[in-house]
């Protein structure tokens, strides 16, 4: 049994598609005993009981055709990790799936939601109907998308939202910093039947680092030629604003920056907080790491539509340096309370752990070294930025505080394997063979989460699916009105 055992565990880490990796995975979990796991409801890591027992309730009124009831229970007991079901350690046990009785909870409230939007009840009138939708919907929360910053590594991004792409999983709401949103902004400016082609190798262009030299870094120019970089983004991102890409493609993208000048805020870019705003403008500026590109100006359309320069004064830089992962802010505007993180940063990756485990001795010990060490570098750079009079030096500091105290990770993260000689990629122009194996990389990386992904992200789906369906139902309703009044 080892050797079997032993067998596919090599079959699954050599598999080339996703459809080999499955089946050794479904192999191994029916000989390893974890599909005898995932059909015992019991286990530590979340309650069961109480999952049981809102199983049952929503059986019992759905079977009895009662919308009232079912909406009730629909209402009091969505909650986006109810009993624990979204944690980590549910995943750890088997190589598919999770606990059957999750599942089949997550079928039940994904039916009822649909039982409750395709059929009409007398206690539950239209109007009704859609307010429960939108209210219990938005309370319930969404998922984003969101991509860090890493120069060239941020190739890897290609392959998780080419994964997610393919198993009809990536959110609606994407958000990149620096590398990050090349790609967020390329996928976001392509239409649906435009992404299976973009997202080939041979159609990226990635030439983007363009050596000037180090001598001028001394007097304020820039390491790498910005001309260079704002050519490769042309070829790789549609010319548009964020309003006209969301009318396109329906994603909701939003791209980071930030100042270059000191004590200013940095800015989320997207279709509801700036429409007007040029998409390759914008991501140039998130790709400016200070002293390597050099600071950009936003440029968007007027009322005319005439491309000017937006907030001219002001000059923006690399989006991750403030604020890579945008968390806060993306939940303020579209109520997501749910992330799927691929994170790339250099700085960052080495100290990710990229096992989800109970807490032991050694993760406890090595969570306490990290955050000891982040709070040391953020604290002197706080002492350091208080005594320097020079703007410029003061600026750098300023970035390197914000760097110290963020936050890199999310509810789901999407990490590459630590490879020492990645650091030799950073601004290093790749070869379409290097673009292949980034990609690879991410989505092998990728399909381990697939799962996992899937039932955390099914609800709020089937309620924007639901919410759909009633719009266009209202909007057929309301064409019929105009129609009976003119006659």
């Amino acid at each position: 049994m080892a050797a079997k055992l032993r067998k596919l565990e090599k079959a699954i880490k050599n598999a080339a598609t996703y459809e080999e990796w499955r089946a050794a995975c479904a192999e191994h979990d029916r000989l390893s005993g974890a599909d005898e796991w995932k059909q015992v409801d019991h286990s530590p890591f979340y309650d069961y009981e109480l999952i049981r027992a809102r199983l049952s309730e929503l059986r019992r009124a759905r079977k009895k055709r009662d919308g009232h009831q079912l909406v009730f229970h629909l209402h009091e007991g969505l909650h986006g990790n109810l009993g624990n079901i979204s944690n980590p350690m549910l995943y750890k046990q088997s190589k598919l799936g999770t606990k059957r009785l999750i599942e089949e909870y997550l079928d039940e409230v994904c039916t009822s939601l649909h039982f409750v939007c395709d059929n009409e009840f007398a206690n539950l009138d239209f109007k009704k109907k859609i307010d429960f939708f939108e209210t219990v919907g938005q309370a319930f929360g969404r998922s984003a998308l969101m991509l860090s910053g890493g120069a060239a590594l941020g190739l890897f991004h290609l392959g998780v939202v080419k994964a997610l792409w393919e198993h009809d999983l990536l959110p609606k709401v994407i958000s990149g910093s620096s590398a990050g949103s090349i790609v967020a902004a390329a996928v976001g400016t392509h239409k649906d039947d435009e992404l299976e082609a973009k997202l080939e190798p041979e159609n990226l262009y990635m030439t983007a680092f363009k050596y000037i030299g180090w001598t001028g870094i001394f007097k304020g120019r820039p390491i790498l030629d910005g001309d260079h970089l704002e050519v490769c983004l042309q070829e790789n991102i549609a010319d548009m604003t964020f309003e006209e890409a969301y009318r396109e493609t329906g994603l909701e993208i939003n791209v980071t920056v930030s100042p270059y000048d000191r004590h200013q805020q940095s800015r989320l870019l997207n279709w509801r907080t700036s429409p007007h705003v040029l998409i390759r403008k914008a991501v140039l500026a998130s790709c400016a790491v200070p002293a390597i590109f050099p600071p950009v100006t936003l440029w968007a359309k007027n009322v005319h539509g005439e491309k000017v320069p937006y907030i001219p004064t002001r000059k923006w830089v690399d989006g991750s340096v403030n604020d890579d992962l945008p968390v806060g802010r993306l939940a303020r505007l579209y109520g997501v309370n749910h992330t799927i993180v691929s994170q790339t940063n250099p700085h960052v990756v080495p100290f990710i752990t990229r096992d989800e485990k109970a807490p032991g001795p050694f993760n406890l010990l090595r969570t306490f070294a990290v955050r000891n060490v982040q709070l040391n570098a953020k604290l002197s750079l706080e002492v350091i930025q208080s005594r320097i009079k020079n703007n410029d030096i003061a600026l750098l500091f300023d970035k390197a505080h914000s760097v110290a105290q963020q936050k890199y990770i999310g509810d789901i993260n999407i990490i590459p394997p630590r490879r020492p000689s990645n650091i030799l990629k950073i601004f290093k122009n790749p070869t379409v063979e290097d673009v292949r194996a980034f990609i690879k990389n991410g989505e092998r990386t990728t399909w381990p989460k697939l799962d996992m992904i899937r039932n955390t992200t099914r609800i709020s789906s089937t309620f924007t699916e639901c919410r759909e369906k009633l719009d266009r139902i209202e909007a057929e309703k309301l064409e019929r009105l105009k129609l009976v009044s003119v006659k």
